[in-house]
């Protein structure tokens, strides 16, 4: 075996484990680390509460705390001296007293204060419940509001009752349905995956120019540039393995992400088009570095640094949001456009609708490569 033979075995296993293994064990960890952010598991909670059994207001109060969808709590009706007690212990996570007449306070717009204690070890389960608590009693004091303006047009007792309880239990006039992430969005964890498989394409198409420069340096690209070819052939040649390589690698981390994270990037053919596009872009990007760079040193360093600026401004580690030329410049980013389209694509869009996306990477490519064709050529034969 030869030693260029020992050079190339030693390149081929760094491809496979760059490109692919590494990527996809930074994956594994993330979905470890991240996972589970999404997912918030609320505990079981107890509400110690004092409230006259014929308090009909009070025992709607209390009745309402059980109704939360998505928490389970259980409430316990005790003495009024025992809530505080049973809450600064511990086994109650909240408690609350309503004060005795607070139905007759509320109907008849009268002044009435509640006793809520949050227990020791409070947590988001009792802030929720806290919410609840304030959104009843304000509606209550609707009523209030409804029956002290009936008693200025002379209601009496009986009326203003009637008047400050259907207002008091009148349903919402504002409500919320459940709806899905708007265009062009991908929820965190789609949006973490797209943006690390477009950062580690930048770094995976960059071994052909690694591999171009490295031959160079050590005289095989002068030995094949003097034989019977085209001197052009070279460059395609490691061009197309970068491209097949890029594509090969970006669609094993999609794959991988959306298995780890569970997430959906939507028809498969829109998703091929997108991941064709985005390496043609990435490829044409690196080749402009093969022109300019002396060495592998600079080379490496180049890539390193283009797929870093490329790969956060696309959303590599976290969302970037911005306005006027900043997101003019963010939308020339061929990594942005590639996780603008996934989110297109994500919400079903189709080829039509991920056009302006894919003409920004194409024509980001044609771009790349012409520039690649006009900068000085630092002594790559092309």
């Amino acid at each position: 075996m030869t030693l260029n033979d020992l050079r190339q075995r030693v390149r081929d296993r760094s491809v496979l484990i760059m490109g692919v293994l590494v990527p996809v064990a930074l994956m594994v960890v993330m979905n470890l680390v991240f996972g589970g952010a999404e997912e918030i598991e609320l505990d079981a909670v107890t509400v110690a509460a004092s409230v006259a059994a014929d308090d009909e207001l009070g025992q709607v109060l209390v009745a309402t705390l059980t109704e939360v969808d998505g928490l389970t709590v259980t409430v316990d009706e005790v003495a009024a001296d025992d809530v505080r007690t049973r809450a600064e212990s511990g086994e109650a996570q909240l408690g609350i007293v309503v004060p005795a007449g607070f139905t007759a306070a509320v109907t008849q717009g009268e002044d009435t204060t509640l006793d809520v204690v949050e227990g020791n070890g409070a947590g988001l389960e009792t802030d929720i419940l806290l919410s609840v608590v304030r959104g009843v009693t304000e509606q209550m004091t609707a009523g209030t509001v409804a029956a002290t303006a009936g008693g200025e047009l002379g209601l009496d007792g009986a009326q203003l009752a009637v008047l400050g309880r259907q207002v008091a239990q009148a349903p919402p006039v504002v409500t919320t349905v459940a709806g899905t992430t708007a265009t062009e969005q991908l929820d965190p964890g789609a949006m973490m995956v797209a943006g690390q498989a477009g950062l580690f394409l930048l770094f995976t198409v960059g071994f052909g120019v690694l591999a171009l420069v490295g031959e160079r340096e050590q005289g095989t690209l002068a030995r094949l540039s003097s034989m019977p070819m085209a001197p052009g052939l070279i460059v395609a040649a490691k061009a197309l393995s970068s491209y097949v390589l890029g594509v090969l690698a970006t669609l094993v981390l999609l794959g991988a992400g959306m298995l780890l994270f569970d997430v959906d990037f939507g028809s498969l053919p829109v998703v091929a088009v997108l991941v064709l596009s985005v390496v043609a872009a990435a490829t044409s990007l690196m080749f402009v570095v093969a022109r300019v760079a002396r060495t592998s040193e600079q080379a490496s360093v180049a890539q390193a640094i283009l797929a870093v600026v490329l790969g956060m401004a696309g959303g590599a580690f976290f969302p970037v949001a911005a306005t006027g030329l900043a997101a003019t410049l963010l939308d020339l980013n061929p990594v942005a456009a590639f996780t603008r389209a996934l989110g297109i694509s994500a919400g079903g869009g189709g080829l039509a609708d991920v056009a302006g996306p894919v003409g920004m990477m194409l024509g980001f490519a044609v771009l790349a490569a012409a520039v690649s064709r006009l900068v000085p050529d630092r002594g790559v034969t092309a």
